[in-house]
């Protein structure tokens, strides 16, 4: 095992990775935005340094300022959480470079998956049903003929994109112009690069996650499914394993099909296969995630696999061949957002003057903020993540409702109410959910 491992995050993922270290009986470094002095993070972990101001691009995602501090506190690894720089394959490659560990995938696995061309491209030759689409658009020309062969409505996605950014619906050859230019400008200003590819626009669809974790010696180990349909702007609101209404046989299936995919790439570490499922039940392929999902706590619920103590088990060379895996029950996860759904979910910042968090068996907040925090304006607006868990479904749904009830944050504004009322609803009760049931008045995409 590690002695020592450089945490290169901040918020609830960074004070997730300390508490896996903690048992592990590994000390921790953090390192943090001068701004973000007084997060937990940073007093939870055995040393922190700052270095850098609030900008992301001088602290979190300052490569050489993290290897440098790494290295002068004799740190044998780094865990790069998710976000950020946890799938930046030149940063794996350069942590390897200095002698120390990336516990996540082999640089060229992020650098393989991470590019959504190539990631479909791969699936395809191992078997897995792709989204129809078209790989490699050159020019505005291309795009409009290729959207003539694969039928409108189509999406123009940034390559590299991921979080919804990127991403632009084309109903007919009018709008492409306008989507093409827009979304090759957010991949140029997200991503550092302007590269688009084309899919088909599935709707409705239901958009369900396969959790995977490899080992260093060829093992691959399928731990369930998630339904991540809930999302608003393209991004994640509620998510739950397993997914309600998902036939077993399908299931099967869609399991195998990962397996094999994964084993033949010799996938190391957490990861995550993203489908689009039509009202056939047919699947299709959309992207992956090479890292820790921020959704991994229904996961580790319905299975009983602690993910980010077996991330570090396995970049220090664990194998997963005999990891005991109990799928159980169902889970939930709400995002608790900085966010006023009476202004349409603008973002709130401010100060924290009382949090009381909800408790009882299988009730779990993964959170960074405190009573007396102060919401900085310089991230995003994710203040935790109530997961609960439940024997049955409907236990789960009457749990996650009286814990977002008990949930107390005064001082800002928070979705938990929104989600109360959402949890209600007879679409999610029954689990037939897809991307389109919040649309905000636009149509919503996959991300």
């Amino acid at each position: 095992m590690f002695n020592k491992i450089l945490v290169a995050n901040r918020g609830e993922i960074a004070v997730r990775i300390i508490r896996a270290c903690r048992e592990l009986g590994v000390r921790t470094v953090a390192v943090y935005a001068k701004v973000d002095g007084k997060s937990l993070h940073v007093q939870m972990a055995d040393e922190a340094y700052c270095i850098g101001e609030s900008k992301i691009q001088d602290s979190y995602l300052h490569e050489d300022a993290i290897l440098q501090m790494a290295l002068s506190t004799h740190c044998e690894a780094i865990h790069p959480g998710y976000g950020l720089l946890s799938e930046n394959a030149n940063f794996a490659k350069r942590v390897e470079e200095e002698g120390l560990v990336f516990i996540g995938p082999k640089p060229a696995q992020i650098e393989l998956l991470g590019d959504k061309e190539q990631a479909r491209q791969t699936m395809a030759r191992y078997g897995v049903p792709i989204t129809p689409g078209a790989n490699g658009l050159e020019s505005l020309e291309a795009a409009i003929e290729e959207a003539k062969t694969i039928g409108y409505p189509v999406l123009l996605k940034a390559a590299h994109g991921g979080g919804g950014k990127g991403i632009k619906l084309v109903e007919d050859e009018s709008q492409m112009e306008e989507a093409w230019n827009l979304a090759r400008m957010e991949g140029l200003n997200f991503f550092k690069d302007d590269a688009l590819y084309m899919e088909k626009y599935l709707s409705p669809v239901k958009h369900v996650e396969v959790q995977v974790l490899g080992d260093l010696y060829g093992n691959v180990r399928i731990l369930g499914e998630r339904d991540c349909s809930l999302q608003r702007r393209n991004q994640k609101l509620i998510e739950e394993s397993p997914c309600a209404v998902l036939d077993e046989k399908v299931r099967e299936n869609l399991f195998s099909v990962c397996q094999t995919a994964m084993e033949n790439i010799g996938y190391v570490g957490a990861g995550t296969l993203e489908f689009l499922f039509d009202e056939n039940q047919q699947f299709y392929f959309m992207e992956a995630n090479t890292r820790l999902q921020v959704e991994h706590p229904v996961t580790e619920f319905t299975t009983g696999v602690d993910l980010v103590k077996w991330q570090i088990r396995i970049a220090c060379g664990v194998s997963i061949e005999d990891m005991d895996v109990h799928f159980r029950g169902h889970a939930i996860e709400c995002r608790i957002l900085a966010e006023n759904p009476d202004k349409d979910f603008a973002p709130d910042r401010g100060d924290i003057s009382i949090l009381v968090t909800p408790g009882g068996p299988f009730v779990r907040f993964d959170t960074y903020v405190y009573s007396g925090y102060t919401v900085l304006p310089y991230y995003d607006s994710m203040l935790g993540k109530l997961i609960v868990w439940d024997e049955t479904r409907d236990g789960a749904i009457r749990k996650m409702k009286s814990s977002l009830g008990e949930l107390i944050v005064e001082g800002i504004h928070t979705t938990s109410d929104f989600y109360i009322d959402l949890l209600g609803k007879s679409y999610f009760v029954e689990g037939n959910y897809t991307t389109k049931e919040l649309t905000d008045g636009t149509q919503t995409t996959h991300s």
